[in-house]
């Protein structure tokens, strides 16, 4: 159970009451919003099996005030959506006596708590449909809440939790002769041995499963394990080696945001092998098809953090005020790597009190989302600021040819060429 839960169990759900401080008060949309979940969730907790059944009138008293609430919040945000989503379901699954009919918005809620980088709430949205729906959940929505249970637990670096739920998944699959589901909870798994720093022992696992998704001719499982072992490989320090998994993970995506989180990454990799223009025409490539915003602001800054690779300070002020325009709707992590970027460009320019200054501002971004890796990592990289070859240790000079230069890369470069034109 999430340590969230454990703490607030005197009273469940509490966590969203958290949303109302100083700089939220209780007047506040945000704190509204938390309030609105808050007794959604409470509404939901009444059709658990395992508590004494609740009057009909008392719960439709309940159910007309939560409504009331909630129904203001619908028409003011996304979020407030997802709440009276919520407690329509609920106030439907009572009424016909069906605990699953409460999933579909539940799962939603989660998976957009979870964008949002709310993790923990995002847990004790998902941790409800368990408790709640209990065996009566269809099989389907029984494994789905276990995948998203173990994905948000390893966002968390809670490697046991996760560990736990992507073995549950992966039974439910098999039991329910769910092949491609019980293959996303052994990549699941060999994730969160990537977490936990096993690197060679995930890469092996990844490439049993995709030797696995072939066979099986499922698609997009063959697609994530070929990300994955790229991802595997890149943290290895073999990042050649690991573009052409990440381009045929590409190739093979089907969803749109799968393919653009793909090129992004390609982006990423190129650029650390010294092939800047491979990596803008990837990067360039997600902000023209224009995905989400998590995906296009990722590109903006790496796009950013090209140009200053290049000490191109037209092109780095040209992307910088492009990710100032979505500063405010991004999320912690991607602010604070905006704010890292920016830093590490003001110190290629010779920038450093304002390199300083920006970096301070991702650390504090950071230490408050309580991003620890991202902590450490600014940390190190500050640290070494004053030295500008600490800084830029290890990194092709912008005038540099790429330091790697195998026939799989110069393909996947050609296939780049091609996607811009």
């Amino acid at each position: 159970m999430p340590v969230s839960r454990l703490k607030f169990d005197s009273l469940p759900h509490a966590i969203f009451l958290q949303r109302v401080t100083a700089q939220s008060p209780a007047t506040s949309l945000e704190a509204r919003l938390g309030q609105g979940a808050f007794l959604a969730l409470r509404l939901v907790d009444l059709l658990a099996a395992d508590r004494e059944p609740v009057a009909s009138d008392a719960f439709h008293y309940q159910w007309i005030a939560t409504d009331r609430f909630c129904r203001e919040l619908r028409a003011a945000a996304t979020e407030g959506a997802h709440v009276h989503g919520i407690a329509a379901s609920a106030a439907d699954a009572h009424r016909l006596n069906d605990r699953r009919m409460i999933a579909p918005a539940l799962l939603a809620y989660g998976h957009y708590l979870e964008d949002a980088l709310r993790l923990d709430e995002a847990l004790d949205v998902l941790w409800t449909l368990v408790q709640v729906g209990g065996v009566q959940l269809s099989s389907p929505d029984a494994v789905a809440v276990r995948l998203r249970l173990a994905r948000v637990n390893r966002k968390l670096n809670r490697f046991d939790e996760a560990e736990v739920a992507y073995t549950e998944a992966g039974e439910l699959a098999t039991v329910a002769g769910d092949r491609y589901s019980e293959l996303l909870s052994r990549i699941g798994r060999a994730n969160t041995l990537l977490g936990r720093g096993n690197l060679s022992e995930a890469e092996r696992c990844l490439q049993s499963i995709l030797a696995d998704a072939r066979a099986a001719g499922q698609r997009d499982a063959e697609a994530r394990a070929e990300h994955g072992i790229g991802v595997a490989l890149v943290h290895m320090g073999q990042p050649a080696d690991a573009i052409p998994h990440v381009w045929r993970g590409f190739e093979l995506y089907e969803d749109e945001e799968s393919r653009l989180r793909a090129l992004n990454d390609i982006g990423i990799m190129l650029l650390s092998v010294g092939d800047s223009v491979g990596a803008e025409r990837a990067l360039s490539e997600v902000v023209r098809r224009g995905g989400t915003q998590e995906s296009t602001s990722n590109a903006l800054i790496e796009l950013m953090h090209c140009a200053s690779f290049r000490r191109d300070r037209v092109g780095f002020a040209r992307w910088r005020e492009r990710c100032e325009a979505q500063l405010a709707d991004m999320p912690p992590n991607i602010r604070a790597d905006y704010y890292l970027k920016q830093g590490i460009g003001q110190a290629r320019f010779g920038q450093f009190k304002k390199a300083d200054a920006l970096m301070a501002q991702a650390l504090e971004i950071a230490s408050a989302a309580r991003l620890h890796e991202f902590e450490f990592r600014i940390e190190r990289i500050k640290n070494g600021l004053r030295d500008c070859e600490s800084l830029l240790h290890g990194e092709p000079t912008a005038a540099a040819e790429p330091v790697f230069d195998t026939q799989e890369l110069r393909e996947v470069s050609a296939s780049l060429a091609q996607l811009a034109g």
